[in-house]
């Protein structure tokens, strides 16, 4: 990638990172977020890192977490839903799921919206999409002046079948823009947003997509008003793309749970490049640990939750976890040590940072153990405070009756059993042996923890990237666009199959290719990726098998087709039952400009003098640690540990036991003796 401009943009709980490509190099940059106006801290950065300010920027690939705030927090906009009548109570009756199954008293986490601006209108359509009782223009009047009264700033609009048969939704839509009570993108219509059946993720899924869309709105309007004219301004999905700033005010919903996505993008990127396609990735920042399994390709979900409400959209199989550099530790009612899920931020943050802090967090404890060195933290720009951190520790130590040194490897230890636990989850649980996956670690404090954690699973190999705490940021940079589209196509399979899916996959495809010349995507560089969910007949979930479009549609291919993905899921298939075809899906892929590395010669080495070594330092635990600079390691460098690797976008533990070598892309490949 030539030239200036193309900068990636990640927004943490505690830094927001910059990556920006320039003529084959990556140039970075880290500073403390800005919770209160956390565009700010991105536009500052922006202005670091741009030779000649602003206006030399084209393109800005961001992630954002203001759409998963705003439903947390309960701080979206002022939402009315708009329903069939009869299913006014949708949202509140649910699935009737219980979340803790032996609680006498279960807490149901609240709808988004309060019952009084859930509305009903009289209209009826059958299960074909036909229609039973029209549309009471009459009754939806009534439903609109109420709604005028109430300040609503969205609408979500969810009919009973609209899936099949859009048409009543879209009068809704109709009306309310003729009375001028909201514009179009302040109402979200299921048949858009998820064109699906089942009523109530439906449901779930529209309202949290119009109770979003205003927040996002106010919020891009304000990034782009502070950027230059002809600067593109992308935002990261859920599902590891990217997609313009336009069409995210849209589909605000897809920004949800976005924000670990653009981690594990860049993570597949660069272990592929160095020749490592089976990866766990360990993603650890101030506030949050994120981990997922890649075995060859980053696995996706069809639905998650967010606060207990449901999320049905595509999105990476990501587990996060409260337990980062930030995480704060404190022993419980029963004098346990706790660690997480709360965190310090970045305002005040850890006592090490000297901002006021007052609890003691894992940072804190990895300075005590000296895996954290005053100087030579972010780059010598931000000077540790030990002695508050070695104060508040003292307190904690007494607490446990313990000395510092042990309670500070307790905090660790308790923090890496956390996330060992996790790693457990996105890889044992799923079928998966983590003794044959690499462990790419990265975040500001993933390469700390990172041999240690491998160690617990038996892993033999860690990828530590050559900038792992803005790797998020160079996500951004290497995500595709990728539009998603999805339709219903309920029934058996039979020889009417392949003549119904052909009809719906040409609608779709020219609506996924219009769109993704919208996105400013050449036809050259769009790749279309049709599958199809199925089931037997009678069974509750779907599995999803690609349709390849040179693929033989025979009923009976397509039928042995999902055969075999339900062996491979499950471990038997059943032959004897019948199969039905229950969702249409079309992943629309636009191929971006991405971040040019070039390998360089890396011929195995241990130099004497070793370049790069700073010295030596006593650590906890008797050790003596080598100090290395990281950016002074060449391409085949050899070392032992134990040691620290600084560098100014994070700090590398290298535990005893373990060696590290430098390839030729300059990521840190450390190794386990067996």
């Amino acid at each position: 990638m030539s030239g200036h401009g193309v900068v990636g943009v990640d927004i943490g709980g505690t830094f927001t990172d910059l990556v920006m490509s320039v003529d084959g190099r990556l140039e970075i940059h880290k500073l403390l977020s800005t919770p209160r106006d956390p565009a700010q801290a991105m536009l500052d950065g922006l202005e670091a890192i741009t030779p000649g300010g602003l206006a030399a920027l084209r393109r800005v690939s961001h992630g954002s977490t203001v759409a998963t705030n705003a439903i947390l927090e309960r701080k979206g906009a002022r939402t009315a839903f708009i329903t069939t009548q009869g299913f006014r109570d949708l949202l509140f009756i649910g699935r009737q799921n219980r979340p803790a199954l032996y609680a006498l008293q279960p807490q149901l986490p609240p709808p988004l919206i309060p019952r009084r601006w859930c509305y009903e209108v009289p209209e009826r359509l059958d299960y074909t999409g036909a229609v039973l009782k029209p549309l009471d223009a009459a009754a939806l009047d009534a439903v609109l002046d109420d709604m005028a009264g109430q300040g609503i700033e969205a609408a979500a609009v969810c009919f009973l079948y609209s899936y099949l048969n859009p048409a009543h939704e879209q009068a809704v839509r109709a009306r309310i823009l003729q009375r001028g009570l909201l514009r179009e993108d302040q109402i979200a219509l299921s048949c858009e947003v998820l064109p699906e059946f089942r009523e109530y993720e439906r449901a779930s899924t529209v309202t949290l997509d119009a109770y979003v869309r205003p927040v996002m709105s106010r919020y891009l309007s304000q990034v782009e008003s502070r950027l230059p004219d002809g600067c593109a301004l992308r935002m990261m999905k859920s599902d590891g793309g990217v997609m313009s700033a336009e069409r995210a005010r849209r589909q605000a919903v897809q920004t949800a749970l976005s924000g670990p996505a653009a981690g594990v993008i860049g993570a597949h990127y660069l272990a592929k490049l160095a020749g490592y396609d089976h990866l766990i990735t360990l993603d650890i920042g101030g506030t949050s640990t994120d981990v997922a399994v890649c075995p060859g390709q980053p696995v996706l979900r069809p639905q998650s939750e967010i606060d207990g409400l449901p999320l049905r959209i595509r999105l990476l199989d990501i587990e996060t976890i409260g337990a980062g550099g930030g995480s704060i530790a404190q022993l419980d009612a029963g004098g346990a040590l706790r660690v997480g899920p709360e965190s310090a931020g970045a305002d005040p943050g850890p006592l090490i940072y000297g901002r006021g802090g007052q609890q003691v967090t894992v940072s804190d404890a990895n300075a005590i153990l000296g895996r954290l060195d005053a100087g030579h933290f972010l780059g010598g720009r931000l000077s540790l405070d030990l002695d508050a951190a070695q104060a508040a520790l003292e307190d904690l130590a007494r607490a446990m009756n313990s000395t510092i040194e042990a309670a500070a490897m307790g905090i660790v230890r308790v923090a890496n059993t956390s996330i060992n636990r996790a790693l457990r989850r996105v890889s044992v649980a799923r079928g998966y042996d983590p003794r044959d996956f690499t462990l790419v670690a990265f975040g500001g404090a993933g390469p700390l923890h990172a041999c240690e954690v491998a160690e617990s699973l038996d892993i033999r190999r860690v990828l530590v990237p050559r900038y792992p705490g803005v790797l998020c940021a160079f996500g951004l940079l290497a995500a595709d666009v990728m539009l998603d589209y999805s339709r219903s196509v309920p029934g058996i399979v039979d020889e009417n199959t392949p003549a119904r899916l052909e009809s719906l996959l040409a609608d779709l495809m020219a609506l996924a290719r219009a769109d993704l010349q919208r996105e400013g995507i050449p036809e050259a560089l769009m790749a279309f990726l049709p599958r199809l969910d199925m089931r037997y007949q009678g069974q509750a979930y779907e599995l999803s098998v690609p349709l390849t479009p040179a693929g033989d549609r025979r009923p009976s291919a397509l039928i042995e087709q999902y055969h075999e993905a339900h062996r491979r899921a499950y471990g038997h298939a059943m032959p004897g039952r019948a199969v039905e075809v229950v969702s249409l899906r079309l992943q629309a892929v636009g191929t971006v400009e991405k971040p040019v590395l070039e390998a360089e010669t890396a011929e195995a080495q241990r130099a004497a003098p070793q370049p790069g070594l700073l010295g030596h330092k006593a650590a906890a635990g008797g050790l003596t640690l080598a100090l290395y600079e990281r950016e002074a390691l060449p391409p085949g460098m050899y070392f032992d540990g134990p040691a620290l690797v600084f560098q100014m976008d994070s700090t590398v533990y290298i535990a005893p036991g373990w060696s590290a070598q430098v390839d030729g892309y300059r990521n840190l490949i450390v190794s386990r003796e067996k």
